[in-house]
């Protein structure tokens, strides 16, 4: 295939259960267009590698594999180099162990982006499943998919400040903005090894509106156990929050280069250096300290007082007495 239309993005480590039904979901898609896939294999230790040549050799004009010699561990750099690798003008994402569910997804979110040229991506409703592929009842867990509860337009100022995500991973597909190179997009597995949705996200933001339809078409196979592969198992492994404030302040820092500052990024500094103080008040040690200095260096510093003076004891102490006037 000379010019795909599209490319949809294929995520895959440790997938041998899931991969089949991950691809022949979208070799099932139904469209007046022509896409590859393009399938970015993190050297699965199982037989994944194996059943993707398969699905290559049978398929040899629709997918392309990005092998690798040895695992990465990074779960971002594979989505990225994966998608520095596409043709297509606008890309469609998918990990190997969910999957899409009607088979006229992509023609339906391609014939809105045409209709609808201001919106930069279109997502949609996803439902959730257990590791056997079963309904998740369990209302928990059932929350955490809450945050994707939105209909319709999105934008950047619903994405700072709704606390709600326009899409999940599994439901975007968006203009290909990789391609013109406009912007340094390596921060996508520097500033984190395993969260990259929020970041693609907001390099749509930056470009755009997205809308999200009513339409269910795709399955989040939520999987946390301990020792899984999936990448809400190995989360089980780390420290979400500090990682998260961490994270915010690599894409601020990115954002203050590539695009500008917007007045909540005051608001979200403040917000995640009193996380980091609370990280350390809850286990003080030189590493969770450490993460107090840096985060302060940044986001008070520079960002909350405009590289003024001040000096992190006093205002880690302005801190704890504000928040004690609250109650």
């Amino acid at each position: 295939m000379k010019d795909p239309k599209l490319s949809v993005i294929l995520i895959t480590y440790n997938h041998e259960k899931y991969i089949e039904k991950a691809l022949d979901s979208v070799l099932s898609q139904v469209t007046d267009f022509p896409f590859e896939i393009v399938i970015g294999d993190d050297c699965s230790p199982d037989d994944t590698k194996n059943i993707i040549r398969e699905y290559r050799d049978k398929y040899p004009d629709i997918i392309r594999i990005v092998h690798r010699e040895k695992n990465t561990g990074r779960p971002t750099l594979n989505v990225y180099e994966t998608t520095m690798k596409c043709r297509g003008d606008y890309l469609a994402y998918l990990e190997g162990d969910d999957y899409w569910t009607d088979s006229d997804k992509l023609q339906k979110q391609m014939d809105f982006l045409n209709e609808h040229p201001e919106y930069i991506a279109c997502t949609h409703s996803h439902k959730m499943i257990d590791d056997n592929g079963n309904d998740i009842t369990d209302p928990e867990i059932l929350k955490i998919s809450d945050m994707y509860k939105w209909s319709g337009e999105f934008t950047m100022d619903d994405f700072e400040k709704s606390g709600f995500w326009p899409g999940h991973y599994a439901s975007v597909v968006s203009k290909n903005i990789y391609k013109n190179k406009k912007h340094d997009y390596t921060i996508l597995y520097k500033s984190h090894d395993f969260v990259d949705d929020g970041q693609i996200l907001l390099f749509l933001l930056m470009e755009g509106k997205i809308y999200r339809l009513d339409d269910e078409m795709s399955v989040w196979r939520y999987v946390k156990k301990a020792g899984g592969n999936s990448w809400t198992s190995r989360s089980m492994k780390r420290n979400i929050q500090k990682e998260d404030i961490l994270m915010s302040m690599e894409l601020m820092k990115w954002l203050e280069k590539e695009y500008s500052l917007r007045d909540y990024a005051k608001i979200k500094a403040k917000k995640d250096f009193e996380t980091a103080l609370y990280l350390y008040s809850s286990s003080p040690s030189k590493e969770n300290w450490q993460t107090v200095r840096e985060i302060f260096e940044y986001n008070i510093k520079h960002v909350v007082m405009e590289d003024k003076k001040v000096s992190l004891i006093p205002y880690c102490i302005k801190c704890v007495k504000d928040k004690f006037t609250k109650y």
